[in-house]
């Protein structure tokens, strides 16, 4: 089964793109996210719409952060890639008319619900910043140990 992996994709590039000092082309992007800058122009424009991101065209243009990491959640990217799937289970038959499907969906049903609002919740806690934070620390670490 194949998980859908632009939350984690558009978080590395938008990393990627908060430690660079000049914009990243969409094909730049497209490497960091394991795509092609077709699905980067797509994915970037719905956080251009939310106001995390800008671009230029033209020589010397590309996708840069336009927001306060600080400022922003993981909740709020996920939200302005517009709320996929989270989960990749779910019920058999959503209106079944065998009562043991319908016992069974009684049950699953409101634990998928809370599984889903918990991860949302704690997506919101956590921001751009503390994620660029912490992609900085483990780089200064990583320089430390390779110069031991």
């Amino acid at each position: 089964m194949r998980h859908d992996s632009r939350l984690s994709a558009t978080l590395h590039a938008l990393l990627h793109m908060a430690e660079q000092d000049l914009p990243m082309t969409s094909g730049e992007l497209a490497t960091c996210m394991g795509t092609n800058p077709v699905v980067v122009r797509r994915t970037m424009a719905g956080l251009r719409e939310a106001g995390f991101v800008r671009s230029e065209k033209g020589h010397g243009g590309g996708w840069e952060i336009a927001c306060d990491l600080s400022a922003v959640t993981l909740r709020d990217i996920y939200d302005a890639l517009g709320a996929p799937t989270l989960l990749a289970i779910g019920v058999h038959i959503e209106s079944p008319s065998c009562l043991v499907e319908q016992a069974v969906n009684r049950a699953l049903t409101p634990a998928f619900a809370e599984a889903e609002a918990l991860l949302i919740s704690r997506l919101g806690t956590v921001t751009l910043a503390a994620l660029a934070d912490d992609f900085r620390r483990n780089t200064a670490a990583h320089r430390i140990r390779k110069e031991e």
